[in-house]
């Protein structure tokens, strides 16, 4: 296998428009909170399709590169996964509706217990729901939104306020993270 590595203007590309990314899904989490009542169904479809988008402009670029440097057509489409692709353009399909009737707590609908697919999503669903009575303790998620937190805080220059929409372990991480981000970093030799 080729060794060489992703072209620098390729690179940077990737890195810009996979931070861009992030900062839209750091929209989702916060347009999840409940100061945003008003907003959230508006907004949470609009940064999550953002995010979406830029990320699956990350994967075309790189597939353009491929496709340049002669990768076959069977191996790209392999690698891009295009079996897995959904098209959102035709809306919540019967699995979507399935997953969120668990989430909800609602009964199967007979269109559901007939099809193992949607029963299977059901299920995930109604597990999500029990899963959300308890309080989040996975480390790495609450990591992961900390993360995103403190660093659009700090950015943004909103730490203080991370306290009026965060849980106050989340919160307290968040802080931390834009605090590290705050202090100078020494420049590169």
């Amino acid at each position: 296998m080729e060794s060489t590595p992703m072209p620098e203007p390729l690179r940077r590309a990737v890195h810009e428009l996979v931070s861009e990314s992030i900062m839209s899904c750091q929209e989702v989490l916060r347009y999840t909170e409940p100061d945003q009542a008003h907003t959230w169904k508006r907004m949470t479809l609009y940064r999550a399709t953002d995010a979406a988008d830029t990320l699956n402009l990350v994967a075309m670029l790189i597939a353009a590169y491929c496709q340049h440097l002669g990768m076959s057509p069977d191996t790209l489409h392999s690698y891009l996964q295009v079996d897995q692709q959904d098209n959102r353009a035709a809306g919540p399909q019967d699995g979507d509706r399935a997953h969120l009737a668990g989430l909800l707590g609602q009964e199967p609908s007979y269109e559901i217990m007939r099809a193992p697919q949607l029963r299977m999503m059901h299920g995930r669903g109604k597990r999500q729901a029990q899963q959300a009575q308890a309080p989040e303790n996975d480390p790495q998620k609450l990591f992961a939104e900390a993360c995103l937190h403190g660093l659009k805080a700090r950015l943004s220059d909103e730490v203080e306020a991370l306290d009026s929409y965060l849980s106050p372990d989340v919160a307290a991480l968040a802080r931390k993270v834009a605090e590290v981000l705050e202090e100078q970093q020494p420049a590169p030799a």
